[in-house]
């Protein structure tokens, strides 16, 4: 893989169940276990998923008109069971996207189905992965001291 498909985030642990992660590009933002207003991380997985189709769709529509209103629900439901442990099922990704009045805007209003499908069958590199089910490898880099 080339450079330009490498993506990566760090986490620092704050404390116990508190963290801040931090991108490349020097944003950060705090992530915890949901004792407090940091989100946590199935709330970042779903803004993930939301977000990127958001991006897909913006790209798109907003080309033709700038929307009115513009908000993306995203929920779904935190499930344990012993065959396939914690996850989430029943992923729904809902926009609520008003364009104004005029040529525009209905040029805007007739790319929103489109670019919906697009980002969902295509585009957006989150819901994919998370649809196409990608295994995820977890391995200790750094040894375990005792003092």
């Amino acid at each position: 893989m080339s450079d330009d498909t490498f993506r990566s985030v760090e986490i620092e642990r704050t404390s116990v169940g508190n963290y801040v992660v931090r991108n490349v590009r020097g944003g950060s933002m705090s992530m915890g276990a949901g004792e407090d207003a940091s989100f946590t991380p199935v709330e970042l997985l779903l803004a993930a998923i939301g977000g990127c189709t958001a991006i897909d769709v913006d790209h798109i529509t907003s080309r033709r008109a700038e929307p009115t209103r513009f908000s993306v629900d995203v929920t779904g439901d935190k499930i344990r069971d012993e065959a396939g442990g914690n996850r989430m099922q029943n992923l729904r990704v809902e926009f609520t996207v008003t364009f104004p009045p005029g040529a525009d805007g209905d040029r805007a209003r007739e790319a929103l189905p489109r670019s919906l499908q697009q980002s969902h069958d295509r585009l957006c590199t989150v819901s994919r992965t998370v649809e196409l089910g990608t295994p995820v490898s977890v391995v200790e880099v750094t040894g375990s001291t005792t003092d």
